[in-house]
């Protein structure tokens, strides 16, 4: 069941609105994001949840993902459905690549992590070759 099932008393009669704090769509976005990740970690990249404004939300794609020619579509045509489907119809993915159309706005929610635990690499074939060399 979609997360904004639970907020269906708050949409209006036009249509959804983005009707969750950014503190609560981060949230939701962080728990769903292992589901949009798995496509990205088969082509030996991940994804880095960046922060959240105005109902957009911002990530990075590292590893073989970033920079690739394909990351506009990966961004728009994997992680952004799937987020969609599983949190609200009308959510915003902006992948900060670089580029001018593509950045992080001066203020926006964040979680601040205390110590990040080390990272268990699972994000494909490519990266794990590498770590053989």
């Amino acid at each position: 069941m979609p997360f904004y099932n639970n907020y269906k008393s708050k949409l209006n009669n036009k249509g959804y609105n983005m009707i969750f704090t950014d503190q609560e769509l981060y949230e939701a976005v962080q728990n769903n994001l292992p589901k949009a990740n798995a496509y990205v970690n088969s082509h030996g990249g991940d994804i880095n949840l960046l922060g959240v404004k105005d109902g957009t939300v911002y990530i990075e794609l590292i590893g073989t993902c970033k920079g690739c020619a394909m990351s506009l579509m990966t961004t728009k045509m994997v992680v952004q459905r799937e987020l969609r489907a599983l949190i609200h119809p009308e959510l915003n993915i902006v992948n900060v690549d670089g580029t001018p159309e593509n950045t992080l706005p001066d203020e926006y929610y964040t979680q601040k992590q205390q110590e990040e635990p080390e990272k268990k690499s699972n994000s494909g074939i490519i990266n794990k070759i590498k770590e053989l060399f």
